[in-house]
């Protein structure tokens, strides 16, 4: 069955590992016949800063407006990112505060403490390169990242189920091993998995 998909590249730079996996799971979900849209958030023209908090809410620019109207197109999201000081690049986390709005993203409900998920019935899967094996960030660290992506962004959202793929370490990887992450991004593409 076909998807549509939007990988969002959260590594400022195109030409990095992280720009070849989301571009070799671009190219093999499109392929497989899956509509694919990629955007490198490094190449946006917009302030990752929330001004004001939810206080008073920023008026997208172009380039967020237009990346709004994909995550609500899709009914599936790669993130595709590397995991710097534990987590996600700041332009990622910037992206998701000015783009995940109440209204948008989810909505709190009238004196309660539970909020509507409005971006439900759309998966996602994680693709992150770190310098720290992936065992140790994982079980040592206990997932950071992972989890703020997962729990505290995405599935509040509703978007679920979220896949993750952790790769790694970069730093001392191989050439070999870097060819077997980009036909695992492949492969995941292929099955828009």
């Amino acid at each position: 069955m076909s998807r549509s998909i939007l990988i969002l590249l959260g590594h400022p730079d195109r030409d990095s590992l992280c720009g070849a996996l989301a571009q070799r799971y671009a190219t093999a979900a499109r392929n497989a016949g899956h509509r694919v849209h990629l955007i490198a958030l490094g190449e946006l023209q917009f302030d990752p800063v929330l001004r004001h908090g939810y206080r008073q809410i920023q008026p997208l620019e172009t380039d967020l407006q237009d990346a709004a109207d994909a995550i609500h197109a899709c009914d599936h999201l790669v993130l595709v990112y590397p995991t710097w000081w534990g987590a996600m690049p700041a332009l990622l986390k910037g992206f998701f505060d000015r783009v995940l709005l109440p209204g948008f993203a989810f909505r709190y409900r009238r004196d309660s403490v539970w909020w509507d998920r409005l971006l439900a019935g759309r998966s996602a899967r994680v693709i992150t390169t770190l310098d720290t094996p992936p065992w140790y960030y994982r079980w040592i660290y206990r997932d950071p990242g992972i989890t703020q992506i997962r729990a505290t962004i995405l599935e509040f959202c509703g978007i679920r189920p979220v896949r993750v793929s952790r790769l790694g370490p970069v730093r001392s990887s191989t050439p070999q091993q870097r060819e077997r992450w980009l036909a695992l991004a492949a492969e995941l593409g292929t099955r828009a998995g």
